[in-house]
């Protein structure tokens, strides 16, 4: 019998990155990202849950045109970034990451990802009526500096995996490694964490409520986005701890200054007009600490050793601990049990 081989039913890989396609559940290897799936489908939601009828009164009626700017350019990212990760999802993860268990996540996280892009595209047509202001909006990565700058960060980490077949020598591993890591941890982890914040700030000032619902189940998302990510990085490390060098480290580092720099950009743009409570440098610090976070969950030493400038956001993080899994109609439809693991980026 010609053709191509087909696996049995008991082969699995040596290790998660080894090339193939493994398609067997039993004996599962990887049972942590087969939980992670099932914890993903109990967290669903749906953007019809979301109600805006009281966020267009407020851009309206008690908002400047400086927070209106913000709120703008932050959908603007918002409908771009998410679709960026959907593209690195099916283009490299899902190719590399030879274990069905994280295929399952992955297929699940896909999901999530256009879930989050039909929830922004809600809040363009609802922000912004008219037609030629959303059509700029949708372009921001074309024709917005600081958008463009972060979708380029993004691309050039898409496009050095994009091409690999397979991941055959160290350098290609860990490639695939840094690509990992700059989507949980800069793309995830920092863009769209300060993205969060400003939406938080509002809604410390009960502006937007819609906006800040929203947000609260996309964050649980994205926070899960990265546990899995990470896991990941676990699992290689621990298969091929061979691969975390010095130089990994330090390509580590370098992103990180890279991703501030660049959403330290973006926040002068949305921040122009000037916001009372709001600063370029307090971001910048918020970015600082989130990303000593992403080193601590990397196994890494902190690197900035910044402060959480931001009040609002720890009590944001205990509000939100307090009431999300009391809201079982008005949040997720599918009832959460178990025990909870927080992020602890705030």
């Amino acid at each position: 019998m010609s053709g191509r081989h087909v696996p049995s039913s008991v082969e699995r890989p040596a290790r998660i990155l080894d090339p193939g396609l493994c398609l067997t559940l039993r004996p599962m290897v990887y049972p942590n990202f087969f939980e992670m799936y099932r914890d993903a489908i109990k967290n669903t939601w749906t953007v019809e849950e979301v109600d805006f009828s009281t966020d267009t009164g407020d851009l309206q009626k008690k908002m400047s045109d400086a927070e209106r700017h913000l709120v703008q350019r932050l959908i603007a990212f918002f409908a771009t970034g998410d679709s960026i990760v959907a593209n690195n999802l099916v283009l490299n993860l899902y190719k590399h990451i030879n274990a069905p268990e994280a295929r399952m996540y992955l297929s699940r996280q896909l999901y999530e990802e256009a879930l989050h892009v039909q929830f922004y595209l809600t809040l363009l047509d609802t922000y912004v009526p008219d037609p030629e202001e959303r059509h700029r909006a949708f372009a921001a990565v074309e024709n917005i500096p600081s958008i463009r700058k972060k979708a380029e960060f993004c691309m050039r980490w898409l496009d050095g995996v994009q091409e690999l077949p397979q991941l055959r020598t160290r350098g290609e591993r860990q490639a695939f490694l840094l690509n990992l890591i700059a989507f949980a941890a800069c793309t995830e982890g920092l863009f769209f964490f300060g993205a969060f914040a400003y939406v938080y700030f509002l809604r410390s000032r009960g502006l937007l409520h819609g906006l800040a619902a929203g947000t609260n189940w996309v964050f649980r998302d994205e926070s899960a986005h990265m546990a899995f990510a990470f896991e990941v990085v676990k699992t290689v490390r621990e298969e091929e701890p061979e691969l975390w060098d010095d130089a990994l480290v330090r390509e580590v580092h370098a992103m990180l200054d890279e991703a501030i720099d660049c959403e330290t950009q973006f926040a002068e743009d949305l921040l122009e007009g000037g916001i009372a409570g709001l600063s370029v440098q307090d971001v910048r610090r918020y970015l600082e600490f989130c990303a000593d976070q992403r080193l601590a969950t990397l196994g890494l030493a902190p690197r900035y050793r910044t402060k959480n400038p931001f009040s609002f956001m720890a009590l944001q993080d205990v509000q939100e601990v307090t009431n999300f899994f009391e809201r079982r109609v008005s949040a997720y439809q599918v009832g959460i049990t178990g025990e909870v693991a927080l992020d602890l980026a705030f």
